[in-house]
């Protein structure tokens, strides 16, 4: 399942709903909005989406992380709107038997995330100017 949500993160609910009696192993990814880009100072984030394909290209990639990974669970949750330093932008989570699978599957989601879904990001700097960021350029494999 793929959400988007305006609201802070509920990363309790969200690692609870992965429970289950034959998971041996739970991963998840959680991306942080973090103080500093390319040299500047950054005091928060605003992300905007298209929700109708973010969801519907969302829950494609989780769908596609059940069937090619032995997973029993998988859950995403981005954030919209703007967020504070520190704040939680988006939750990925796994389950399944076994780590490997779990730890495959969850950096198989984020990153395809970030290359398809229509989620867009602007910095907001300290010196009161802002910029959009290209997703897709940062930190790939």
């Amino acid at each position: 399942m793929f959400e988007l949500t305006d609201t802070d993160i509920d990363i309790e609910a969200l690692r609870h709903a992965h429970a289950h009696d034959a998971s041996g192993g739970f991963v998840c990814f959680e991306g942080w909005v973090r103080n500093h880009n390319d040299g500047r100072e950054v005091r928060g984030l605003q992300y905007e989406a298209y929700a109708p394909l973010a969801l519907s290209e969302g829950n494609a990639i989780v769908s596609e992380a059940l069937d090619k990974f032995n997973i029993r669970t998988a859950r995403c949750q981005h954030r919209v709107g703007e967020l504070a330093i520190g704040g939680v932008a988006v939750w990925v989570g796994t389950g399944s038997d076994h780590r490997d699978a779990a730890f495959r599957a969850c950096r198989y989601i984020i990153d395809e995330i970030k290359a398809r879904v229509p989620i867009w990001k602007k910095e907001l700097y300290v010196s009161g100017d802002t910029q959009w960021i290209d997703c897709r350029d940062e930190e790939t494999p």
